[in-house]
């Protein structure tokens, strides 16, 4: 079984959020990136990467993201404050 990832994308610092899931991170986050993705990402325009995390078992990662989907805006805005404080674009890191 493949790992999977949460993660969060924005339009700006404080902005809209977008919380997902994935296996593959760097597709995905490209895929925003470009507006390939029909729906709330790209009607929000939802282009920054500023929130990541790993788990080994794609099971374990949609977990996460169900119970972040029910945290409130704050509590998000805060997890993405403390891994990244300044809301960079974390697309740039992703293949370093």
């Amino acid at each position: 079984m493949r790992g999977g990832w949460v993660y969060i994308m924005t339009n700006r610092p404080n902005g809209t959020l977008y919380t997902g899931v994935t296996s593959n991170i760097g597709r995905r986050a490209y895929e925003h990136r470009e507006g390939l993705v029909e729906g709330f990402t790209k009607r929000y325009g939802l282009k920054r990467l500023v929130y990541m995390e790993f788990y080994e078992r794609i099971t374990d990662a949609i977990q996460r993201e169900s119970n972040m989907k029910h945290w409130p805006r704050a509590w998000k805005a805060q997890l993405i404050v403390n891994y990244n404080p300044g809301w960079v674009d974390l697309f740039e890191t992703l293949n370093q």
